[in-house]
C-alpha cells in the first residue's frame, strides 16, 4: 500500500467510495446521497489516497485493476482553517490499519505545512476510531437540519509542538 496525492482521474472512485459506504447506511444515508468528491474538489485540498498496488494486472479483472491500482481508502485536509473534512476506508478494506496510516500521513502533512492542531467534525460511529488513534474530544456540533439531522462530535489532532510527546 502507498499513499500518494489524489488526481482528478480520482474523483468518480473517490465519490463512489463515499456513497457506497455501510457507515452511512439507515438514518445517516441522506448525508452522503448525492455526495460528490470532484476534481475541482481535490484540486482546492489536500486529498491523498491510500492504493493497493497491483502486481499482476491480469489477476484481478476489474476495472481499478486493470488501471494498476485499487483506492483502499482516502482522506482530505483543508488548510485554512485546518480540518480533516473527509476520511473514508472502502467498507472490504477495513480491519488492516489502513485508517491509521491516513490519520498518520495526515498528521505527517499537517506537520510540514505548520499546522499545529486539525478539527475533525466525525461521523458519530466514527467517533470511536478517531479517539483510538489520538484525537482528543472538543465538543458537539449541533444538527443543522435538513443538511445534518444529527450532532456530531467534534475532535482535534494536536499534531505539531503541543501533540508531540
Amino acid at each position: 500500500m502507498v499513499v500518494r496525492r489524489a488526481e482528478g482521474k480520482d474523483a468518480r472512485r473517490l465519490t463512489r467510495m463515499v456513497r457506497s459506504s455501510r457507515a452511512y447506511e439507515g438514518r445517516y444515508a441522506a448525508m452522503v446521497e448525492g455526495y460528490r468528491v470532484g476534481p475541482d474538489y481535490i484540486e482546492a485540498h489536500r486529498v491523498f489516497v491510500a492504493v493497493a498496488v497491483a502486481m499482476d494486472a491480469d489477476v484481478d479483472v476489474d476495472v481499478e485493476a486493470r488501471c494498476g491500482e485499487r483506492v483502499l481508502g482516502f482522506y482530505a485536509l483543508v488548510v485554512e482553517p485546518a480540518e480533516l473534512d473527509l476520511m473514508f476506508v472502502a467498507d472490504q478494506a477495513q480491519g488492516y490499519g489502513i485508517g491509521r496510516r491516513l490519520v498518520e500521513h495526515m498528521q505527517g502533512e499537517a506537520r510540514r505545512l505548520g499546522i499545529e492542531r486539525v478539527r475533525v467534525v466525525s461521523h458519530p460511529p466514527a467517533e470511536g476510531f478517531y479517539r483510538s488513534v489520538g484525537a482528543r474530544p472538543v465538543g458537539m456540533v449541533p444538527a443543522n437540519p435538513p443538511a445534518v439531522m444529527w450532532d456530531r462530535p467534534e475532535l482535534a489532532f494536536l499534531v505539531g509542538s503541543q501533540g508531540e510527546k
